[in-house]
């Protein structure tokens, strides 16, 4: 039996179940959630976080929370437990050939992935987002709402791009770095940080 728990209620947690509904092949699709156990739209907040132990037998996992570095420590704990992780696109979504996605990302409506593009584990690619050709996305970054990735990118683990960036061909970003919506990224950025404006600098 297919069954699905969402760790997280917020609003991604909803755009996700909403993508495992539109997959059409769980039977039962709940949350798991500290900040609120009444309900989150017409799925069930069934318990805290730290219950997962209880489900791990006859569910699956996929963790629905914005914030990276708390989005890969759940994550790490599910795999270390040995529960079965999701990964989730959206039938609206387009992938090109031999597209790689690790698990628990999460591919949003509406977002295009390049042929040959590699998505680390629990890599968001949010809505209306595009990567291109021969990128590499590293664990737990975020593509925001809109976001444009051109060609052969490289971006490191738990960074996010803002929604309406665009980062250029050919560019390297390091890790846990935050590129702020509409920025425009034009040279590789080898020190974490934000990034702001047009050429994106950092933001002191």
């Amino acid at each position: 039996m297919n069954r699905l728990i969402i760790i997280g209620a917020g609003g991604h947690g909803r755009v996700v179940a909403d993508i495992a509904e539109k997959i059409g092949i769980y039977e039962s699709i709940c949350f798991l959630d500290d900040a609120d156990l009444d309900k989150s739209g017409h799925y069930n907040v069934i318990g805290r976080v730290c219950d997962y132990t209880d489900y791990m037998q006859d569910f699956c996992f996929i963790v629905a929370i914005g914030h990276a570095s708390i989005r890969k420590q759940i994550q790490a704990e599910l795999e270390e437990k040995g529960a079965r992780l999701a990964t989730l696109i959206h039938p609206a979504a387009v992938l090109g050939s031999r597209v790689q996605i690790g698990q628990g990302s999460v591919v949003v409506a509406g977002a295009v992935i390049g042929p040959d593009v590699v998505i680390g584990k629990g890599v968001i690619v949010n809505t209306c987002s595009s990567v291109d050709h021969d990128c590499c996305i590293g664990d737990f970054s975020h593509i925001s709402v809109g976001a444009h990735v051109a060609g052969t990118v490289s971006i490191g683990a738990e960074s996010m791009i803002g929604a309406g960036a665009v980062i250029s061909n050919n560019i390297s970003i390091c890790s846990k770095c935050v590129i702020g919506a509409g920025a425009v990224v034009v040279r590789n950025i080898d020190e974490q940080g934000t990034y702001i404006g047009v050429p994106a600098q950092k933001n002191n």
